[in-house]
This record gives C-alpha cells, structure tokens and sequence, in this order.
C-alpha cells in the first residue's frame, strides 16, 4: 500500500465527518480484479456491478469500459486509474484516493463521492487533480478538497455539493472547488451552497435554479453562464465576471449577495 506519502492528504479528507465503515473482506482480491480486467481486453467489458471492493489497491489499474454499477469503492485507492467510459451509477466512492484518476464520461449517477483524498499533500497540484470531463454526475453527492478538478462538459444537474452532515461552525468546511473548469457544464438544480469556487471557471455553463447560497464565487468567470433562477444570496462574488451571462437579472437573492458592486459585466 502506497500511503506513506499521503498522510497529511489522508487526514484532510477525513476531517469530515463520514459514517465509520468496519473494514471487511472484500468479494475480489487485487489480482481477482486484475484477472478480470485482462480477460475483458479480449471480451466484453469487466463486469463488478454491486460487487464489494472496499478499501483494496486498484491504482494504476485500467477500468475503461468497466461496469461497476453499485459497486461499494469504500476507501480504495483509485490514483491513477483509468475509470473512463465506466458505469458507476449509485457507486459507493467515498474516502478514496482519487490522485490523478480519469473519470471521463463515466456514467457516476447518484453516486457518492465524499471525502475522498485527491493530493498527496496539503497543497494542490493541477497534475494530480482528478478528471471528470464530460462525466455524467446528476444526482451525485460530492464533497470534500477538489480544487483544480475538471470537469468541463460534465452533467452535474442536481448533484449535491454541500456537506449535508455538517452542523454550526462546520458546515461551510465541506466543499472546496477553487479554480475547478465548470466551462459548459450543466449544474442546473445542483446544491452548490457554501462550496467555495474562488477562480473557478463557468464559462457557458448552465447554472439554472443552481442554490449557490453563501458559496464563494470571488474572482470566478462566469461568462456566458446561465444564472436563471439561481439562488444568490450571501454568495461572494468579489470580481466575479458575469460577461454575457444570461438571467442574472432573474437571480434570486442577487441583492443579498456580498460585493455586487464589484462584479464585472
């Protein structure tokens, strides 16, 4: 197990608070899995719909293609593995080690992707932030540090971004999405409140009815962006650009959103 130079990353991700999961024998070991993926190459895809594979070593690994429909991920170590074209619709993904993982246009449909650990220290490093470009993530409870992830094209239409476990003090600690790629993203209906989005880009994407209510959208770019019906107050938006953005006007809370007088149009 590669964890020595990932404890301070380890730790960050698990200062929310999660439910303990008891660490149980897995239904695959490593090589099961490995075994599984080599015949596929050959075959149709890797089939692990609803399969347990907690807390195993599946980094560097090749999934493109595989199912892993309802699949329990608990606190697998995924960095550097491949998850593009993958079904993990209701997946469980939560506390996993994500550090360069390719996630694009996986199908991640309700699934569960909290607190997962996606730098090998404190500090973020765009080469190690994982991939979600042009995934489908509706519906997906997603929260903990993914600053510098992309996640341009990607269909996060009533995702939920916010902490829902956290209580007084702690519940703007959850989310952290500074300096993300939204562009032409679709985020419409998505719980987007408290999340911090400083420098992230939304250029072209579609945040209808999106609740940004106390998020930090300081310095972002939302040109182009759809902000109909978005929910705006308490939000900083200190030199956020809204060039061409369409249904600002038709924001809700837009009054009550901090340093409107600073934003760019």
């Amino acid at each position: 197990m590669k964890l020595a130079g990932r404890g301070l990353a380890l730790l960050l991700a698990v200062a929310i608070a999660l439910p303990v999961h008891a660490a149980a024998a897995a239904d695959l070991t490593v090589r099961e899995v490995v075994q599984r993926l080599v015949k596929a190459r050959n075959g149709p895809p890797a089939d692990f719909a609803g399969l347990d594979l907690s807390f195993l070593d599946l980094s560097g690994l090749d999934f493109s293609s595989a199912n892993l429909a309802g699949a329990n991920l608990f606190g697998a170590e995924l960095d550097h593995a491949n998850l593009s074209d993958t079904n993990l619709a209701g997946a469980m993904l939560d506390r996993t080690v994500i550090i360069g993982t390719n996630f694009t246009r996986a199908n991640m449909t309700n699934a569960k992707l909290r607190s997962p650990a996606a730098f090998t220290t404190l500090f973020v490093r765009k080469d190690e932030a994982p991939i979600f470009v042009s995934a489908n993530l509706s519906g997906a409870e997603i929260f903990g540090k993914l600053s510098a992830a992309n996640f341009a094209n990607a269909n996060l239409s009533g995702a939920k971004l916010r902490n829902a476990k956290a209580t007084g003090f702690l519940v703007g600690m959850g989310t952290e999405m500074i300096d993300c790629n939204f562009s032409n993203s679709n985020l419409s209906g998505a719980d987007l409140s408290y999340v911090k989005f400083t420098f992230a880009d939304f250029t072209n994407a579609n945040l209808a009815s999106a609740n940004l209510m106390l998020s930090d959208l300081s310095k972002a770019d939302l040109t182009g962006a759809n902000v109909s019906g978005a929910q705006l107050a308490g939000a900083n938006l200190d030199g956020a650009i809204f060039h061409n953005a369409r249904g600002l006007d038709q924001a809700a809370g837009l009054e009550k959103a901090l340093n409107l007088d600073t934003i760019i149009e």
